[in-house]
């Protein structure tokens, strides 16, 4: 057995709207409709330009089958960050200050990688990986 890739990151999340156009607006994702049986009004999927499903946006419960739940569950709290690896640095510098969201640059010199940190509507913390030539 072994891991090919990581999949998708599921973020579950009180603020759909604010969480779906959070991804669209900062990191050109297209949002749509899940498989069903899930339903869209409470399930969004976050594609990439390669057509991959990135982000799975959920309303608690809905992927469980209790889409009554109106609280975030406990169970999932130590994880940190989702970190991306990217490109377009600089534009995307420019897009996150055009936005008015606070962020963190930083440049790990010793293997020239450049990274900003910028948290969700949820406070998911992203840190975007941008490694030499993909600047």
């Amino acid at each position: 057995m072994r891991i090919n890739a990581l999949d998708h990151v599921n973020i579950q999340t009180l603020k759909l709207k604010e969480t779906v156009d959070f991804y669209a607006d900062v990191l050109d994702l297209d949002a749509r409709d899940p498989p069903p049986p899930l339903d869209p009004k409470l399930v969004q999927w976050m594609y990439d330009a390669e057509d991959r499903a990135i982000f799975h946006l959920t309303t608690p419960g809905s992927i469980m089958g209790d889409g009554g739940r109106r609280e975030l569950p406990q169970d999932t709290g130590p994880v940190h960050h989702v970190a991306l690896n990217c490109s377009g640095h600089d534009a995307m510098v420019k897009r996150l200050a055009s936005l008015g969201l606070d962020h963190t640059l930083n440049h790990v010199t010793a293997i020239d990688l450049k990274q900003i940190f910028v948290r969700d509507p949820n406070g998911v913390l992203l840190e975007l990986n941008y490694f030499t030539g993909n600047h």
